[in-house]
Parts: structure tokens; C-alpha cells; sequence
């Protein structure tokens, strides 16, 4: 996919100086562009890079003034970083543009699908399944009976949907990340066995989710697990049965949340933070990385720790955590002393 200094000079309303049929096909730093790259200048540290650099098209702020000869050709904007996202976002946007099913794929009976479906091949629909408009749903991919998919979600290679669940707008689901799974449900019996307990509700991931790849989100026992709009999940995380997560909740990866904890809005989860189960975490809650929770919190609390405590606290006993060999070594000193 290539692109022109005038074709890139339009979508960010710049100035062209140089060749406006200059060729870009790739992105790069401003230190490591090769010919046929597009880079941008906006932080006056790399502003000698712009002298040296091999990239054929750099965005600069139109403040910038060159103090000697540049190479490349110049695209000049109001602002060199933002122009530079909105470029990315579109470039994103262009190389998720697929529509079309591939073969072979699997598409069961009574699925409705609506406009620029983009069906990756080896991709099976179950029975029933319901699909808005603009969804991408790259190869491999495993979307179970009745499953409702809302409008402009992209579920990547080998994604797993089980049965039921119900997806809303704008959702993205990353590589191998399963929704829907039974939750972790076993009755103990006397003679040391367990008995699985059915697990017969769903997932439900309101509009504007990301969850990243390798993640699972399991079925509730009864009732849904729900995911809430604007939520942010990394990669590698365990939402068990009948959790529910906030809004605009965002959780680092390799967290773990065990079964019927309700986390509230607009709180910040570290990595490798494990919650237990049948919690209720208030709204604006940040929980430090590894973290271990074993109550519930109230809103806008602050916690580190295994098991955690408050923020300042927990610095503050750090301190003396570095010191414990030292104080101990003076208790016994003075143990000697008294004696």
C-alpha cells in the first residue's frame, strides 16, 4: 500500500515542500528511516535526525526552518504529533478495510449478517448468529449459536465466541482470546470427587471494549458476566463467571478476577493483580501491580500489596521492609546489652 506526499498533504490539510509524488510504503522513526518511509519531526531532540535520515517523507510543525539541507521531502502541519496519530489511525483504518467472505468457511443456517462483512477463511458462524455492519472477522475464528455481534467490531485470528454471547458496537477482540467459556464451577462431594455445575449463562461486552489477546472471559453460572462499555482489557487476563467490570475500567495484563467480583467504573488495574472472588471494588479504585485483593474497597481508593493496603502506607512500610535485617541485627544488640 503506498501513498504520496499530495495524498498525505490532503488527509492531514498540510503543505507539501518538496516532491509531491514522493513515495511512502512503510512507517519508521525518524533515526531509522529508509527510503520508501514516512516519519514525522515533533520533539527538538531528534532535530538533527531530519538532516540525516534516509526517509522520504517527514511531517514537521510549520514553525520548523531548516539550517541546511534536507533530503527528504517535508509535509508541514500545525502539530507534527498529532497530524502523525491521525495519519496512524488512518492508516489502521485502510488496512482493516476487507469485505467479503473467504472460502472455505462455515456459515450455518438462519446466520443474518449486514453490510461489508469481512469472513476470513476457516471461519465457522453457528446457528442464529446475528452480525451488524463493517464487522471483520479474521481466519480461524470460532463464533458459537446465537451469538449477537453489534456494528464495526473486528475479531482477529483465531478468536472463540461461544454460544449466547452478546456483543455490543465497536467492540475489538484480539488473537486467541475466548468468550463465553464455562466458568470454573464444581461441587466438592464426600467421597473427595467434584461434580461440574452447569454453567448456562453468557458473556455480555457492551459498546467500545478492546480485550486484548490470549484473555478468557467465562460464561456465568447463572445470569451474564458483563464487560461495560469503554472497558480496556490487556493481554492475558481471567475474568471469571458472573464478574462485572465498569465502565471505562482498564486492566493490566495477567490479572486475575475470580467469580461474582463486581469492579466499579473508571478504575486502573495493574499487571499481574489477582482479586477475589465475591468482591464488590468501588468506582476509581487503582490497585498496584501484583497486588493481591482479598476485600472489598471502597471508591477511590489507592492499594498496593499482597494482601494490599493503602498506597502511602504500604511506601511508607517499604522502607523499613528494606531494613529489616539491619533492625534486627540492633534488637540483638540490645538484647545483648540488657543482659
Amino acid at each position: 500500500m503506498k501513498f504520496t506526499a499530495e495524498q498525505i498533504a490532503g488527509i492531514l490539510e498540510g503543505e507539501v515542500i518538496g516532491n509531491p509524488n514522493a513515495e511512502v510504503y512503510k512507517l519508521s522513526k525518524i533515526e531509522e528511516g529508509i527510503e520508501g518511509s514516512l516519519t514525522f519531526l515533533a520533539n527538538p531532540k531528534y532535530v538533527n535526525y531530519i538532516y540525516t535520515t534516509a526517509a522520504t517523507i517527514v511531517i514537521v510543525n510549520k514553525t520548523f526552518e531548516a539550517e541546511q539541507e534536507v533530503k527528504a521531502t517535508l509535509i508541514k502541519v500545525d502539530d507534527a504529533y498529532q497530524a502523525f496519530s491521525k495519519l496512524l489511525e488512518y492508516y489502521n483504518q485502510v488496512k482493516l478495510m476487507k469485505s467479503g467472505i473467504e472460502q472455505p468457511s462455515m456459515i450455518s443456517e438462519g446466520v443474518q449478517y449486514g453490510t461489508d462483512l469481512y469472513l476470513g477463511s476457516f471461519c465457522y458462524l453457528g446457528q442464529n448468529v446475528k452480525i451488524g455492519n463493517n464487522v471483520k472477522i479474521y481466519p480461524n475464528s470460532f463464533i458459537g449459536d446465537n451469538v449477537v455481534i453489534g456494528d464495526n467490531c473486528v475479531f482477529f485470528a483465531g478468536v472463540r465466541i461461544y454460544s449466547e454471547t452478546e456483543i455490543g458496537n465497536n467492540v475489538t477482540i484480539h488473537s486467541g482470546t475466548i468468550i463465553g467459556s464455562d466458568g470454573f464451577g464444581f461441587a466438592p462431594q464426600e467421597d473427595g470427587t467434584y461434580i461440574k455445575v452447569p454453567q448456562i449463562g453468557n458473556v455480555i461486552i457492551e459498546d467500545n471494549v478492546e480485550v486484548g489477546s490470549c484473555s478468557t472471559v467465562d460464561r456465568a453460572t447463572l445470569g451474564s458476566t458483563i464487560i461495560r462499555k469503554g472497558a480496556k482489557l490487556d493481554n492475558q487476563i481471567q475474568v471469571a463467571h458472573n464478574v462485572e467490570i465498569g465502565e471505562n475500567t482498564v486492566i493490566a495484563a495477567q490479572t486475575g478476577i475470580a467469580g461474582s467480583t463486581k469492579i466499579g467504573k473508571n478504575c486502573m488495574i495493574g499487571g499481574q493483580v489477582g482479586i477475589a472472588g465475591h468482591l464488590v471494588i468501588g468506582d476509581n479504585i487503582k490497585i498496584q501491580a501484583q497486588s493481591g485483593i482479598g476485600k472489598s474497597l471502597k471508591d477511590g481508593e489507592v492499594v498496593q500489596g499482597s494482601p494490599a493496603f493503602n498506597y502511602g502506607d504500604f511506601a511508607k512500610s517499604f522502607v523499613h521492609f528494606k531494613n529489616l535485617p539491619k533492625i534486627i541485627k540492633d534488637l540483638e544488640e540490645l538484647k545483648k546489652d540488657n543482659k
